[in-house]
């Protein structure tokens, strides 16, 4: 089963939303260091769920709309999502600076890919995740609850729980369960 699905980035209310998000990001990224509760409202805004969250400058996406942020979700410096399709993110997940997640890809053919189409496909990262610094993951994937994501990391493949992965292609390197005292 494919999970992509295609979209006309051109159709107008695609558009409009990513208009309405880059006003919001800028408005977001614009804040000094001491407004920590003039972004609450800018959050609510932007994300199509947020409750207790903290995202350091400066912060890119494509809608907002479909990002879902679960409780305690940190953000370090320069995370960028293109959320064409829903990225979900679990309560207590932290993003080490960099971080980008991809939910859209392009036509591998050049002649299609010069039409403008896209393809979307959700990403999802469970709980209590860690993603490290200038790690890319990519549409369609699914990070397990607890797992930890190496700095440099590109996810192009779905990562169970309770583990350490790394690499590119990020491959499992350790089971977090082996780690008990």
């Amino acid at each position: 089963m494919n999970p992509f699905n295609e979209v006309n980035p051109f159709a107008a209310e695609l558009v409009a939303g990513r208009k309405r998000a880059k006003q919001l990001c800028q408005q977001l990224n614009a804040l000094r260091a001491d407004q920590t509760k003039a972004r609450k409202p800018l959050y609510q805004q932007l994300f199509g769920q947020v409750s207790r969250a903290y995202i350091e400058p400066h912060f890119f996406c494509d809608y907002g709309s479909n990002i879902f942020l679960g409780d305690g979700f940190y953000a370090n410096h320069n995370c960028v999502i293109l959320d064409v399709a829903e990225v979900r993110i679990g309560n207590n997940v932290m993003f080490g600076p960099n971080v980008q997640i991809y939910a859209t890809t392009h036509p591998l053919d050049p002649q299609e890919r010069a039409t403008g189409k896209e393809f979307c496909a959700a990403v999802t990262i469970g709980d209590d995740c860690w993603i490290g610094g200038g790690a890319i993951i990519l549409a369609g994937v699914t990070i397990g609850k607890g797992s930890v994501i190496g700095a440099g990391s590109l996810v192009n493949k779905d990562i169970p729980a309770g583990v350490v992965a790394v690499g590119n292609p990020c491959k499992v390197i350790k089971t977090l369960a082996d780690e008990a005292p």
